[in-house]
């Protein structure tokens, strides 16, 4: 797992790295760090470099951690966001851009370590997937792949977060079992179930997804949707909205 910590105090950006290297020592050798003075300085290496997790200072000059987040998620909505800050003030606005979680500076290693570990065996796990037979052949979806799939006439579409629109023939039932098993997916319409973690916003239209796509809801599905989304909104073991 490689990780990107970003603070402008050198102060607090070295004792991440000491935290980090403790982690190494103490915990698995295989997590790697690369450390950052500026938001913007991170958002260029981005850009060519992949990293598996942010711990991301809020209050920086400049851009802002807050802001590098929100521009973050405009092409990442699934790394892991780990705030670093002196105030507990942008708790609400943290849960806008889906933080995993909040720690409070000076870091101490007993709120660092718990965080790191669970992230890690997120990582580390392998992830549940659908074996689809299409026209193509034998294709496997990864769940965290799926926007929403759509029924019509006994011919299903997974609509993927690429854009990419898998076809095959069946009924809904045929996988509503085993995605529902996955808190993170839902059925609001008879012929829909949908992956909240590609909902961008639930209104009198529906279910606004990632790829630009409205989902209806059923009339009498509407309060349980809320309630739903909302829940997975709130959730500490969401991978958007945590805290």
């Amino acid at each position: 797992m490689h990780i990107a910590v970003c603070d402008d105090s050198l102060e607090e950006l070295s004792r991440i790295s000491s935290l980090l290297e403790d982690y190494r020592r103490e915990r698995d050798g295989s997590v790697t760090y690369e450390a950052f003075h500026s938001a913007l300085e991170l958002l260029e290496t981005m850009r060519v470099r992949r990293f598996d997790m942010l711990l991301l200072d809020i209050l920086m000059p400049g851009l802002s951690g807050m802001d590098a987040a929100k521009e973050i998620r405009l092409s990442d909505r699934e790394i892991p966001i780990i705030f670093l800050t002196s105030s507990r003030e942008y708790a609400v606005e943290s849960y806008r851009v889906g933080a995993e979680d909040y720690i409070i500076k000076p870091a101490r290693k007993d709120e660092v370590f718990p965080s790191l570990d669970k992230q890690l065996a997120r990582f580390t796990q392998e992830e549940a997937y659908l074996t689809l037979k299409s026209g193509s052949g034998i294709v496997k979806l990864l769940f965290s792949q799926i926007v929403y799939v759509e029924v019509t006439n006994r011919t299903l579409q997974f609509i993927l977060v690429n854009g990419e629109v898998r076809e095959t023939y069946g009924y809904l039932s045929d996988y509503e079992e085993k995605l529902l098993s996955d808190p993170h997916f839902f059925k609001p319409h008879r012929s829909y179930l949908i992956n909240l973690r590609q909902v961008t916003e639930l209104d009198k239209k529906g279910l606004a997804t990632t790829v630009g796509k409205t989902v209806p809801v059923a009339r009498d599905a509407l309060v349980k949707v809320k309630a739903a989304y909302m829940k997975f909104l709130l959730s500490p073991n969401d991978r958007r909205d945590r805290l």
